[in-house]
C-alpha cells in the first residue's frame, strides 16, 4: 500500500514538473535599439511637379518625395478636360501664388476648341521672413477654364507682374488674366485687349502697357507692333502702332524700363512708354547687329528672351555658330556678350533658362536637342558670374550633362527643365524616353531618375521642402 502510494506521488510530481516547463512565463528578449535598424529619413515632398504629356494631350502631376530613396507617384488633376491629342495642344503655362494656368491651341485654327484651363495647385507657402513653410495638403483641381471656339488658337501665354497673357493669334489680340478674380469671381477674371497678330508674341509692363508684336515678314504688318493701353480693355485698346526695320518678329520682353524684339535681323528695342506719351512718329526705334552666319550668309536672330535679373538673355546660331549671348539692358547702349556652345551637327540649343541657386551661383541652362541623326543629347550649364563679382562678364561653360531623349516636333517635344522655390534642384524632362530626372544644383550631378507614361514636355515646380 504504501509503495502504491508513492509511486502516485513519483508520478503526480513528474507531470507537475512538466506543466510547469510548459507553463511557466518565457521571459523576453531585451529590447533592440532603434539605432540599431536602418529606417533611413521618413520621407517628405521636396516639390510638387505638373508636366505636360505630350502623347496624351494631359497636364499630370506629383509630388517629389525624399527619403532614404526617390519617389514620384504621377496622377491625373481632377477636372481636366479631356483634350483630342491628334488636334489639341497644351501650350505654355505659368503659376504664381497657388496657381498655374496653361494654354490650349488647335489645329484648325481656334474653329475645334482653343483657350486656357486654371489650376489650384494644392500648395501653399507661408512667409517667415528669412524663409518659407510649404505645405502640400491639397490634390490639384481645375477651378476655371475657357475653351471655345471663340478664344483665338493662342500659341503662347505669359507671366508680366503676377498676370496671365494670353495670345489670341487669330482674332488678333490678347487677353489679361487676373488670378485674383479667378477666385472670386472666374468669369469676370479675363479681359480682352485688341493688339498683335497671327501669331503674337508681347511684353507687358506694370499692367499699363504692352507691346504686341506681328509675324508678317512683309506689306503693312511686317515688322509691326501695336502698343496697346492695359487700362482700356476691348477692340480699341491700340494707343498707337510702330515697325521694326524687319519683320517676322517671334519674341519679345521688358527690362529695366526697356522694351526687347527679336525680329528677322538682329534685335531691337525701344524704351518702355507706360504712360502712353509718345506715338507712332515720336518713338525711337534702336537695332543691336548680331552678325551674320558664316554658313547661310544670313542675318543672326533669336526667338525668344529670357530675363536674369537686369540681363536679358538669348541664343544664336546654329552647329559651330552657336551661342549664349546676352546683354545689360540698363546699358546705354546695351551691348551683347557672346559665349560660344560646341553644338555638334545633328543637335539645337534650346533658349536658355537661368536659374540663382542656394549655393549662390548663376546659371544659365540651355539642352542641346536633336533634329536629326544620332548624336547624343546634352544639357548645357554656363557660370554667368564664375569670379563672383557680380559683373557678368566673364561667363563659361562649366558643365555638359548628357541626358535622354527629346522628341521634337516643330515647338514641341523639346527637354525642359525647372527649379524648386529654394532652388536647390533642377527637374528635366526626357519626352522621347517618358522621364523625368532630378539635378542638383550644388554639385550639378542627376540623383534621382524617374519613369512617366508618355512624352513630358513642358514643366512646372511649385512649391520646396518644409523646412521643418
Amino acid at each position: 500500500m504504501m509503495m502504491h502510494s508513492l509511486r502516485i506521488r513519483s508520478l503526480a510530481l513528474g507531470l507537475l514538473a512538466v506543466c510547469t516547463l510548459f507553463t511557466a512565463p518565457t521571459l523576453a528578449a531585451p529590447p533592440v535599439p532603434l539605432s540599431q535598424y536602418d529606417l533611413g529619413p521618413a520621407p517628405k515632398p521636396i516639390v510638387r511637379l505638373f508636366w505636360q504629356d505630350r502623347e496624351s494631350a494631359q497636364l499630370h502631376w506629383g509630388d517629389v518625395m525624399q527619403g532614404s530613396e526617390w519617389n514620384l507617384a504621377p496622377a491625373s488633376i481632377e477636372g481636366f478636360p479631356q483634350l483630342e491629342s491628334e488636334q489639341q495642344d497644351l501650350v505654355q503655362m505659368e503659376a504664381v501664388d497657388r496657381l498655374v494656368v496653361v494654354g490650349v491651341r488647335d489645329n484648325q485654327k481656334g474653329a475645334l476648341e482653343s483657350g486656357w484651363v486654371a489650376i489650384e495647385s494644392g500648395v501653399t507657402g507661408h512667409s517667415h521672413g528669412d524663409h518659407f513653410d510649404w505645405q502640400y495638403s491639397e490634390t490639384p483641381r481645375v477651378i476655371a477654364k475657357q475653351l471655345d471656339k471663340e478664344q483665338g488658337n493662342p500659341a503662347h501665354l505669359y507671366l508680366y507682374d503676377e498676370r496671365y497673357y494670353l495670345a489670341n493669334d487669330s482674332l488678333n489680340g490678347l487677353t489679361q488674366i487676373d488670378p485674383i478674380k479667378l477666385r472670386k469671381s472666374p468669369r469676370n477674371a479675363a479681359s480682352f485687349f485688341a493688339g498683335g497678330g497671327n501669331h503674337i508674341t508681347m511684353a507687358a509692363l506694370d499692367h499699363q502697357v504692352c507691346y504686341s508684336s506681328w509675324i508678317d515678314g512683309g506689306g503693312p504688318n511686317g515688322g509691326r507692333v501695336d502698343v496697346v493701353n492695359l487700362r482700356k480693355p476691348g477692340k480699341d485698346s491700340i494707343a498707337y502702332s510702330f515697325n521694326l526695320p524687319t519683320g517676322v518678329i517671334h519674341g519679345a520682353i521688358a527690362n529695366s524700363d526697356r522694351v526687347f524684339f527679336a525680329p528677322a535681323d538682329g534685335i531691337c528695342w525701344v524704351d518702355a512708354d507706360p504712360n502712353l506719351k509718345l506715338n507712332s512718329e515720336s518713338v525711337q526705334v534702336n537695332h543691336i547687329d548680331l552678325g551674320e552666319d558664316e554658313v547661310t550668309g544670313k542675318p543672326h536672330r533669336t526667338g525668344s528672351f529670357t530675363n536674369y535679373r537686369n540681363c536679358v538673355l538669348f541664343k544664336i546660331g546654329a552647329g559651330a555658330t552657336s551661342a549664349l549671348c546676352y546683354l545689360n539692358a540698363k546699358d546705354n547702349p546695351p551691348e551683347v556678350v557672346r559665349v560660344p556652345i560646341d553644338v555638334p551637327d545633328g543637335l539645337s540649343l534650346t533658349p536658355p533658362q537661368a536659374v540663382y541657386t542656394a549655393a549662390g551661383k548663376h546659371y544659365a541652362m540651355m539642352f542641346q536637342d536633336r533634329k536629326a541623326g544620332e548624336t547624343e543629347e546634352k544639357l548645357t550649364i554656363v557660370d554667368l558670374d564664375p569670379d563672383g563679382n557680380r559683373v557678368m562678364d566673364d561667363a563659361k561653360v562649366v558643365k555638359t550633362i548628357p541626358v535622354a531623349a527629346s522628341n521634337v516636333q516643330g515647338h514641341y517635344g523639346h527637354h525642359a527643365i525647372a527649379f524648386d522655390a529654394d532652388r536647390k534642384w533642377g527637374f528635366i524632362t526626357n519626352p522621347g524616353a517618358g522621364s523625368i530626372w532630378v539635378l542638383n544644383l550644388t554639385d550639378l550631378e542627376i540623383v534621382a531618375k524617374f519613369e512617366v507614361d508618355g512624352k513630358p514636355d513642358h514643366i512646372l515646380a511649385v512649391g520646396a521642402v518644409n523646412p521643418h
